[in-house]
This record gives structure tokens, sequence and C-alpha cells, in this order.
């Protein structure tokens, strides 16, 4: 029985929260290294007690005062700020970093996982989005191993064990369409944060969700699949799909669809991860097909959700267009969750701030870093600039 040692990087979150339950299921396999958020001290403080990691971080630093002082008699090595962060990654006698950290903070610790030689679970997109260039070098070198956590890219990975890398004709990723699927566009302007956070099948975290109502989470998926399959662009389809229950499916040359298949639950792409190459027996996700209604699928509408198309485009594009593309959705979604700024202008933001970007083709890190700066900087000008609410 092989047991793995784990570094759980966003533990606080959906994703972190989920994964630290699968292993609480199966505590003779897995051995926590180490743990890290953002800000929450009590729910790390109640994750340390539970799993005994050596070593903690929290990325806030004030925060990390706290939590020092919470665990002051505790044989832990407390941690803070995203160098340490990144540090974790790196730790001596950790076989897998799982990366369910939110946003373009995530990039250099999967960078530093890759570059050690280490499996890496993969929940954090924008990691390939933002840094993808950078990962297939360091892979040959090192021999990591990147696995998908998300949903979509977990049913990919798992339909494409069918068949061969020259039978495949192409990748389909589904989308529920999130909640405002059926809304006229002339209402995106009335949509409120709270409806915005409402989303029909899964429960995530308030940036993922709102990502999901724009679909730029679609397009964040279509522009990583290009670069986690090797797939070209022209291989990528977006089907939108209300129920939830086929997460993403392959075609193969012989118009045969592979799809994967399972209720919306985050538990089941996990547990894949975590014990890739094996299969275990779990519940997780469990499907009644007898009690299903319907399952359905219709075609994006690349009118009301531009986010989408331009997703394809920034991919096609390549370099560090998606870096911008990227950081100018984080900075539009922040405005729009403190009511900053109208829904229906978040997608403004990032054409605006792709407009006129001076993309960098062949980047290195710090072109990258370079690239996500500017265009958070660029968002945060033009959010100040438009008229809201």
């Amino acid at each position: 029985m092989t047991v793995r040692n784990l570094t759980v990087l966003g533990s606080t979150g959906s994703i972190g929260r989920a994964t630290l339950e699968v292993i609480s299921k199966h505590p003779r396999r897995f051995v926590i290294r180490a743990l890290a958020a953002f800000s929450n001290v009590d729910l790390l403080v109640e994750q340390y007690h539970a799993f005994r990691p050596q070593y903690l971080c929290l990325v806030d630093r004030e925060k990390s005062l706290e939590l020092k002082n919470r665990l002051r008699d505790e044989p832990v090595e407390i941690l803070a700020g995203e160098t340490d962060l990144v540090r974790l990654a790196s730790l001596d006698g950790v076989d897998m970093v799982v990366n369910a950290v939110v946003g373009a903070a995530g990039m250099l610790a999967s960078l530093e996982t890759v570059r050690k030689g280490r499996a890496l679970a993969l929940a954090n997109k924008e990691s390939l989005v933002c840094g993808g260039p950078l990962f297939a070098p360091l892979m040959k070198t090192t021999g990591a191993k990147i696995l998908p956590v998300d949903s979509e890219h977990s049913a990919i990975w798992q339909a494409l064990a069918c068949g061969r890398e020259n039978e495949i004709r192409r990748i389909i990723i589904t989308g529920s369409g999130g909640p405002f699927r059926r809304l006229p566009l002339d209402k995106f302007d009335e949509i409120t944060v709270e409806q915005a956070l409402s989303h029909p099948t899964w429960k995530m975290g308030p940036k993922i969700t709102i990502d999901s109502a724009t679909l730029v989470n679609k397009g964040l998926e279509v522009i990583e699949a290009a670069i986690l399959f090797s797939m070209p662009l022209e291989k990528i389809r977006v089907v939108i799909h209300p129920q939830s229950i086929v997460h993403s499916m392959v075609e193969f040359i012989d118009s045969s669809v592979i799809a994967q298949m399972s209720r919306p639950d985050m538990r089941l792409p996990i547990t894949y991860a975590l014990f890739w190459p094996e299969r275990i027996e779990s519940d997780f996700g469990t499907l009644d097909l007898g009690r299903l209604a319907e399952l359905t699928f219709e075609e994006p509408d690349f009118k009301k959700f531009r986010a989408l198309p331009i997703a394809f485009d920034v991919a096609r594009i390549g370099g560090t267009a998606p870096a911008a593309y990227n950081a100018a959705n984080e900075i539009a979604v922040g405005a729009f969750l403190e009511g900053g700024l109208k829904f229906s202008q978040i997608t403004e933001i990032i054409e605006k701030v792709l407009s006129d970007f001076n993309v960098v083709s062949e980047p290195n890190l710090d072109d990258i870093l370079s690239a996500d700066k500017n265009a958070r900087q660029r968002a945060r000008k033009l959010v100040e600039k438009l008229p809201c609410c």
C-alpha cells in the first residue's frame, strides 16, 4: 500500500476542504506535511488539529501572527506570505502538491512543484492559463506530472484513456451555462451580486462562481485544456449542459464519443487525482440514471457571453495574452463583488485591457509576471473611470 506525503495549498477553500474530506476517509494512505490558506485562521487551526502537519502558512501576514499565538504551544512551523507559500511546494519528502489556491497567485507554487519533479494535483487553472509556456519544458526536464482536479479536465483526462492521441477528433468541454443562461442580454445590467452567486448546480467560492456566471470560467478551461492536453484550438469545443452530469467528453475519429458522468461532486475528481493511477471504491458522485429526467445540450450564446469567444482569441494569440485576460478578469470580478462594477462591465473591462495590450509571444517568467501586473493596473484604472450602479 502506497502512502503519499501531501502539501495542500488553499486548504480552507471549497476544493481544499473537499480534498481533506477525501483524505480523512483514507488516513492510512496519506500524510499531510503542510497546509496553506489565505486568511482563515479558525478553519486552519481546526485542520491542524485534525491532520497535525509540520507546516502551516497564511498568506495574510497579520493573520499569521494570530495563528502563531493560537498554536504557540504546538510543534508546528508557521510561515507567512506568498514566498513561504511557494516554499511549501518544495518541501523535502513531499510526493504530491494539491494546488487549490484561487487566482494567479497559485502559479508560482505550481511552477515550483513541477521544478521539483513532484506530482501536481491542479485545481488552480490560472497556473496553466498564465504560465502555460513555462510548464512543458520543465516537465520534460523533471518528469513531473500534472493531474487535473477540475471536473472538466478530469473528465477529459479519463476519457482520453479510451484511445490513442492520433485517434482524437476533438474534446468537448461542458458547462452548466450559469444562472443567466436564459436571461436576456438587456437585463444583464440589473444583475445583483446575490443573483450572480447563486449557481444552479455547483457550490463554489465567490470568484469561481462569478466566473461561471460570465462563462469566463469556461474560457479559462479552454485555454488550460489546450495546454494540458497539447490540443489545438480547432479540436476544442464548448457545449452548454445545464444538468452538470456529463462533465466533458472526447470524440474519436470513428465518431464514438466517450463521456465521464457523475453527480456534480468535486470529491470524485479529487479522489481520482489523489489515487491515480489507481481507482478506488467510492460513493462520491453516485449516479442513479433512472432518476434523471433529462440530459440536454446546446450551443453557448457568444453574443451574451462574450468572454468565451474572447478566450478562444486569447488562446490563439498565446504568449502573455492569457495572463492579461486572467488578470483583468480577477480585478473586474473583485470590483463587482464589492459593488463597484455592473455584471455586464466585467467582460467590458477584459475587452478594454486586451484591446491595447502589448503581448510578448515567447515569454519568460518575468514577462508573465509583468503582464499580470500591467493588466491589473490597467483594469483598476478602467474600473475607476467606468460609470457604475
